[in-house]
């Protein structure tokens, strides 16, 4: 690494340091000016509220990298830029390109740390996080145990409706199977209760009563008992209740798969959440190519002007993975579009001033 490269690598690599504790400290404020007065009431020790927040790192690491790394690329490239060192590099015969070399690296190493951090440390963290919230703040102790309505898409055509989900997901109740040609229903079994034979990997289906239809007529048939077949477990059910910021990369891609194929539904939010992994810290980089070309010409407005444009671009991204999230979430848009599509669309941004700077 050229001496210019060095120099350069180590002022973005400082800066980002300081703007990340900088951002996280305000988050941690921000959050404990909301919540005192019922970690307050609660009585909690000094210690635990410490853990809680010390647990919150990963996450809000996670969220402002991006914006960090923008304002350290704006800040590096900027003050550069006002004191005619800048224009002395450039006269040296230094490209733009060339000039992007370090900020590009730095934003390689914190993607890369990032997605460590999103794939394995955030998941490690968040339970204990999610799990201090529930009893002290939100004051939810909301289990599987209870769920009710859940539609369930077979191999063979056949669907599977789960009345109510029994404790520990071994026994459910108000069960019904329907058989399907295509559009049509050929039979319709209904069970008073399920339970799962850990033996034989079976249900066994209690108080049975199944309709059949063919040709017009319909067939009914009545028993007490009947073992079934179905491709989910009362693991696989009690992992509904699973939150996918909980699971690292390997257990959330083994979910999804199993779940994929078992045929359930309403997995958009956690195929949204499994590739938020791999677009947020990847973000970190992407940004950093808007920042440095925005920053390279001398304009008005100096520190205030660059943490300005620094929070409106930071905000802006923010704002767009939320909302593009929340409708991948509810089928408004490709699950997968929704979680790359803010990359997608700053990666642009980027290219286009890139451009624009290089002629």
């Amino acid at each position: 690494m050229k001496i210019l490269d060095r120099y350069i690598f180590s002022q973005y690599m400082r800066t980002f340091i300081f703007s990340t504790v900088a951002f996280s400290s305000i988050f941690i404020v921000i959050s404990m000016v909301e919540k005192i007065g019922k970690l307050m009431d609660m009585k909690l020790g000094t210690f635990e509220i410490i853990k809680y927040y010390l647990f919150s790192i990963p996450t809000i690491f996670l969220v402002t990298s991006p914006v960090s790394s923008l304002l350290s690329s704006m800040l590096v490239s900027g003050r550069l830029s006002f004191s005619s060192e800048l224009p002395a590099i450039r006269s040296a015969g230094v490209s733009m390109k060339q000039f992007l070399v370090p900020f590009a690296l730095g934003g390689t190493i914190i993607s890369s740390l990032n997605l460590f951090n999103a794939c394995w440390l955030a998941p490690t963290s968040y339970p204990i996080v999610n799990s201090f919230e529930k009893q002290y703040i939100n004051h939810s102790n909301q289990t599987i145990a209870g769920t009710s309505n859940i539609h369930i898409l077979e191999p063979g055509n056949r669907i599977v409706s789960i009345g109510i989900i029994g404790e520990n997901a071994a026994t459910l109740k108000n069960v019904s199977i329907e058989n399907l040609d295509k559009s049509h229903l050929v039979s319709r079994t209904d069970a008073e209760s399920l339970y799962y034979n850990p033996g034989t990997r079976e249900w066994i289906m209690h108080n049975v009563s199944t309709r059949t239809f063919k040709n017009g007529k319909e067939a009914f048939t009545l028993i007490q008992q009947q073992p079934v077949k179905l491709s989910f477990t009362p693991r696989s059910l009690k992992e509904l209740d699973l939150n996918p910021d909980e699971m690292n990369l390997v257990h959330h891609y083994r979910y999804l798969d199993e779940k994929q194929k078992a045929g359930f539904s309403g997995l958009e939010r956690s195929i949204v959440t499994f590739h938020t992994k791999f677009s947020m810290p990847l973000a970190s980089l992407i940004i950093v190519f808007i920042g440095v070309p925005l920053s390279a010409r001398k304009k008005r407005g100096g520190l205030a002007g660059e943490i300005g444009i620094t929070l409106l671009i930071g905000l802006l991204y923010l704002a767009l993975q939320k909302v593009f999230a929340i409708a991948g979430e509810q089928g408004a848009l490709n699950p997968v579009l929704a979680a790359w599509l803010p990359d997608i669309l700053f990666a642009g941004i980027g290219y286009a001033i890139l451009k624009t700077s290089l002629d």
